[in-house]
């Protein structure tokens, strides 16, 4: 897809893989990185956070950029690839020079770069939902925890439509993986059986899902409402949905509720058979606002297609990159330790008409929204909680974190237990 990106910097060639300004006299700038896969399966979600970026510095360079000199974005293409992200992490900070960076969408691309931002002491903005269980002090959690995304969907699904049986079926790596953990023990507790719990992993990019998609036809036959509960991540998401619909398999029989369908993802499919199919998240395109207005007209107007799309990433892109403006300019500096000790409780709005807040755990306060799939690839709210959720970093449904609570202002700590008054460590 042909983007008209107005005014932006020519890009130059790093190492195969990485993108900036011309050159500029030391100090002239302030150096953003962007870390997203721009190739690989990944791609299909990532690219769009790589553009939604670019937008962000060019705007607030037309305002004059931060602290009187020029943002200078500088993109780089770990290509799906989990370690190439703390290799081109390493290479941003060290190598580049950059005072932030806004990257990673995976758990496992998140989980590979926290040593490197540790070491060299700098921050990364994650704008996609997780899994929890983490609180680091380099990171800055713009995406929703399990609270603000996953356990809001599985109450939906069980008061609203009366759902009894459950397949939680996941991408086979840390996210999916730790948010059935979560799920499967909230769904126990709350008194369903174990043999009404159906758990699937498969691998990035998987692309035969008959035998799969039938098993969950079965395993839905049983008389009890049943529900699919997705954290398929990435371009298996395709597949799966268009093989739901050639097994006949409606929102009505077994509605699938997913983490990772948004509109981006929804822009690929034929979606008529869809309808009716949920998603979990903070903001849709949808949502009628006057930011969201402004908004989605800016983005149409910035890639020069009205068939573009936003989605929730792009929010958490937005919402984090306007706190860390806030954070360094209130701070006078990019120093990261400066700006990581300012950005605890700075607000800045969200698209749904809300202020949301940095917390000292480094996430941040969200409104959840449950969205029915729109047979035009849009998504129609049908739930959204009434005041914006504080992200929990520690789950409270898992022995080993229920203890567990993040303070960087007042404890110093990611992981204090609240029970021996100890911390257990930087991040986990």
């Amino acid at each position: 897809m042909q983007y008209k990106l107005k005014n932006l910097w020519a890009a130059t060639a790093l190492a195969g893989c990485l993108a900036s300004a011309p050159a500029y006299a030391q100090d002239d700038t302030i150096k953003v990185g962007i870390l997203h896969s721009l190739s690989g399966t990944m791609a299909i979600s990532e690219t769009t956070l790589k553009d939604v970026m670019l937008m962000l510095i060019e705007e607030q360079n037309a305002k004059g950029g931060v602290l009187g000199k020029q943002l200078e974005p500088v993109v780089v293409d770990p290509a799906s690839d989990w370690p190439r992200f703390a290799e081109l992490s390493r290479e941003l900070i060290a190598g580049q020079g950059v005072d932030v960076v806004f990257g990673c969408w995976t758990s496992v691309s998140r989980k590979s770069v926290l040593p490197v931002f540790e070491e060299l002491n700098s921050i990364l903005f994650y704008p996609v939902q997780y899994e929890g269980q983490e609180s680091q002090r380099n990171v800055f959690y713009t995406g929703a925890a399990p609270n603000q995304q996953a356990i809001p969907a599985v109450d939906y699904l069980s008061d609203v439509e009366g759902v009894e049986r459950w397949v939680l079926a996941g991408t086979d790596y840390v996210y999916p993986r730790t948010t059935n953990l979560i799920l499967e023990q909230y769904l126990k507790d709350a008194g369903v059986a174990e043999e009404d719990i159906m758990i699937n992993y498969t691998p990035f990019g998987h692309s035969d899902w008959q035998t799969i998609v039938s098993e969950i036809k079965e395993f839905g036959s049983q008389g009890k409402k049943t529900a699919v509960v997705s954290t398929i991540n990435g371009d298996a998401n395709v597949p799966f949905y268009k093989e739901l619909g050639n097994q006949g398999i409606t929102a009505t029989d077994i509605p699938v509720v997913a983490f990772s369908v948004g509109e981006e993802e929804l822009a690929g499919l034929d979606t008529a058979p869809l309808e009716g199919h949920l998603a979990a998240w903070n903001y849709f395109m949808s949502v009628d606002t006057e930011e969201n207005d402004a908004f989605v007209e800016k983005w149409l107007e910035f890639t020069g297609d009205e068939n573009e799309v936003t989605n929730d990433p792009m929010e958490a892109h937005y919402i984090g990159f306007n706190m860390w403006v806030k954070a360094v300019e209130e701070a006078g500096t990019t120093d990261p330790d400066t700006v990581i000790d300012t950005l605890p409780g700075t607000e800045a709005p969200n698209l749904t008409g809300g202020m949301s807040v940095m917390l000292p755990n480094h996430h941040i306060t969200k409104p959840v929204l449950i969205g029915e799939i729109l047979d035009d690839g849009q998504f129609e709210v049908v739930e959204e909680t009434d005041d914006l959720i504080p992200g929990d970093a520690w789950s409270d449904f898992l022995p080993e974190s229920a203890t567990l609570v993040a303070d960087w202002v007042e404890l110093d700590c990611g992981n204090f237990n609240t029970e021996t008054e100890t911390c257990g460590g930087s991040a986990e």
